[in-house]
């Protein structure tokens, strides 16, 4: 087994292997926080492992009234316990939905503009006060969003059906702690969703237009080690190689995805709004529709994906039937109507697929239309011709 334990310090101060979670208060003195609030899942709220974070911090006060598809309303009910608490930092343990959460809460705390005015367009970031950004440090326990290494957090606004990105520089956690062990008692199904939402990061920032060489190394080697170690993560959930190497993993995807995302999220992200569907596993179903549409101007970076994969049909065709037959090894649905969505939204989602902030990411330009088109596919299964 190879070594899975160490620090370092990319994108942020990173602490990795198992065991990990028993340097919590470590982690928090490293970040300034004394008195933190733990921002986790219902799912984890009685959780043993929310449980030893608490009582290593003392009796830390725990929030969890967090959902799936995060929304404003989530956000200002942990500010409101995190000011009642009178804390000074967040401890966002969970999946992606508990990570945004925890890092928006932290981000908002000191802030009097409302939430909509820091959205990811232009400068708007510049409109908050530094000085009133609370440190995070963030402990996943899935291995898929990457949003531990993150600036960001996406928040649904639940008057337009949008979700929303919120970014600032400093939302990134200041430590991070990658406990493998903090995941081994993830379902099958949803180790399956979360590691295909780690693929689909890697290969949409490897795939994305533009010129950053680090990002591309990345990518690469994130899709590598989904490719190696999702398929014994989802055979043998113990395995605690495995769970390490997916988590390692899904911290490269988000940090590749500094170079951009695309057409597989700028999809995902309205039908998570509308029919809220799990976003790893939404992603995971897009991916083959949205590759088949980009073909002609992906087809030569999907050959060299397929080449680091070790694949014999090292060409765009060859990576295409790797994914399609990854999906159902892992028994990932085909159609976005085996998960619960219908077409009755289709011109919406097409439109909002096409404002949405990933559609920037894509290899090519795609319309309202063209979108309408890959997510009508995307529910009868059938794969669409390249545009």
């Amino acid at each position: 087994m190879t070594t899975i334990r160490g620090n370092w310090n990319y994108p942020t101060t990173v602490w990795a292997g198992p065991g990990r979670l028993e340097e919590v208060a470590a982690a928090c003195a490293r970040a300034g926080i004394e008195r933190p609030l733990i921002v986790t899942d219902a799912g984890l709220a009685q959780h043993p492992m929310t449980a030893r974070a608490s009582a290593l911090l003392n009796g830390a006060a725990v929030f969890s009234n967090v959902a799936g598809n995060p929304s404003a309303a989530h956000v200002e009910n942990g500010l409101s316990a995190y000011r009642a608490g009178n804390h000074d930092g967040v401890v966002a343990l969970g999946g992606g939905a508990a990570l945004d959460t925890g890092k928006v809460v932290a981000f908002m705390a000191g802030q009097s503009r409302p939430l909509w005015d820091f959205e990811d367009i232009g400068d708007w970031w510049t409109r908050a006060n530094p000085a009133g950004i609370a440190p995070v440090v963030a402990i996943p326990t899935t291995a898929g969003t990457g949003s531990e290494v993150g600036r960001a957090g996406v928040i649904l606004n639940e008057d337009t059906h949008q979700k929303k990105i919120i970014f600032h520089p400093l939302m990134m956690p200041k430590v991070v702690i990658l406990d493998p062990e903090l995941t081994v008692g993830l379902p099958r199904h949803v180790t399956a969703a979360t590691g295909l939402d780690a693929f689909v990061h890697c290969f949409e920032a490897y795939c994305a237009p533009g010129f950053h060489p680090m990002a591309e190394g990345i990518a690469l080697e994130g899709m590598r080690l989904v490719a190696e170690y999702l398929p014994r993560a989802c055979a043998n959930g113990t395995d605690i190689e495995a769970r390490a190497q997916m988590l390692a993993a899904a911290s490269m995807g988000a940090t590749a995805f500094q170079k951009g995302l695309g057409g597989v999220h700028a999809i995902a992200h309205p039908v998570g709004s509308w029919f809220n569907t799990h976003h790893g596993l939404t992603n995971a179903v897009l991916l083959p529709y949205v590759m088949s549409y980009n073909r002609h101007a992906i087809a030569e970076r999907c050959a060299r994906i397929a080449r680091v994969l070790g694949l014999a049909d090292a060409s765009f065709d060859g990576l295409l039937t790797w994914v399609l037959e990854l999906r159902q090894r892992l028994d990932i649905p085909h159609t976005l109507a085996a998960i619960g969505v219908d077409d009755r939204n289709a011109d919406v989602i097409g439109r909002e697929s096409a404002l949405d902030p990933s559609a920037g990411g894509n290899p090519i330009a795609i319309d309202a239309a063209g979108y309408e088109a890959i997510f009508r596919s995307a529910i009868v299964g059938v794969l669409p011709t390249s545009a």
